[in-house]
């Protein structure tokens, strides 16, 4: 059904931009793409956590990660819906893991803090924006924009985490940005079957 809209629209871009390239072509089909997709895939899982009787949190774990996630990139599964449950633990399971425990002893809390955050940090140089072979972000500028945004974000959510007492929340600071960090790792890419654009571009994609 996404390809079906997509073609339409792309028939139409074709019809009001005739002299597009292909590269360009590309690029705007894929955003239409995530649009399509994303919108139902949204209402959807607002809709499974309020079910489930946690869209308070479900609505602060996005605030959380996705600004980082638009900052530092990430994994994009192929299927929509691979997509879609990579997405639901992204946000949701954010939510559920960080109910489960409660970190009372705050050397313990500082300890994770400061792990989660010299893990983030060091992938964050290393990978960060972590782009796709269909939108890849080749611009030294863009690419150190979004390293350094992305190491302010981190650091603000993890200093929220420090003081707030509601102690989901605070776990849902800690837990978001480790698994968001985990999804620009050149290893998740592997293990997906997903390639980092700009990689494949410097070895002549």
């Amino acid at each position: 059904m996404v390809e079906k809209i997509c073609d339409f629209l792309m028939k139409r871009v074709y019809a009001e931009m005739p002299d597009i390239d292909d590269e360009r072509a590309e690029v705007i089909r894929y955003g239409f793409e995530l649009i399509i997709g994303e919108v139902p895939k949204m209402i959807v899982l607002f809709l499974l956590a309020l079910v489930l009787g946690k869209i308070k949190y479900f609505i602060i774990s996005m605030l959380i990660i996705c600004p980082y996630r638009s900052f530092s990139g990430g994994i994009h599964l192929r299927t929509h819906i691979a997509c879609f449950l990579s997405t639901t633990f992204l946000y949701l399971g954010n939510v559920l893991i960080s109910e489960l425990f409660e970190i009372s002893n705050i050397y313990v809390k500082i300890t994770a803090i400061i792990g989660v955050y010299i893990f983030s940090i060091v992938m964050i140089i290393l990978y960060a924006p972590a782009d796709t072979d269909y939108v890849p972000i080749l611009r030294k500028k863009d690419r150190k924009n979004g390293k350094i945004k992305s190491i302010i974000w981190i650091t603000l959510v993890l200093g929220v985490s420090i003081f707030v007492n509601d102690s989901v929340i605070a776990n849902m600071c800690i837990v978001g940005v480790f698994i968001q960090t985990l999804t620009i790792m050149k290893v998740s890419y592997k293990i997906f079957n997903v390639k980092l654009g700009y990689l494949e571009y410097e070895k002549g994609l």
